[in-house]
């Protein structure tokens, strides 16, 4: 039996994108891969990521906003979700750094009304979603 790879996926805040990632991948790929999301700083959990994955039966409400520092165990692949991730991403021994950015709702949905802003964290939800369908892909 194959060993499963432990799989970080890193944002700047460790509140949106990362943990909406982490969720997909433990819902979809938890049996394939070991699943962990941190950031550059903590955040703490955006409730409208908490939102829009619950319409998908995800539930982020145990998951913890976390620094890299917090993590326990080697990472084999850290996937920087944001920009600001991948320029600061530290130093993971062995382990291989892919970066796949995707928008950052809470920069975009600034200053919207309720109902405008789920419509961008769902866009963002569903990107993050196909990504981790075909993670495969991205990991080889």
């Amino acid at each position: 039996m194959k060993e499963k790879k432990n799989v970080l996926f890193l944002c700047t805040g460790n509140s949106c994108r990362s943990q909406m990632a982490e969720g997909w991948g433990l819902a979809l790929k938890g049996d394939d891969y070991h699943f962990h999301s941190a950031g550059t700083k903590k955040h703490g959990l955006n409730p409208f990521a908490i939102e829009v994955m619950k319409e998908c039966g995800i539930d982020l409400t145990k998951h913890t906003s976390k620094t890299t520092e917090e993590l326990k165990g080697q990472m084999d692949v850290v996937i920087t979700v944001c920009s600001d991730a991948h320029e600061n991403c530290p130093y993971f021994p062995g382990g291989k750094i892919v970066h796949f950015g995707f928008d950052d709702p809470p920069r975009l949905a600034k200053g919207l009304e309720h109902e405008e802003a789920l419509v961008i964290y769902r866009r963002v939800r569903d990107e993050i979603k196909a990504f981790v369908e075909k993670i495969e892909e991205h990991l080889e």
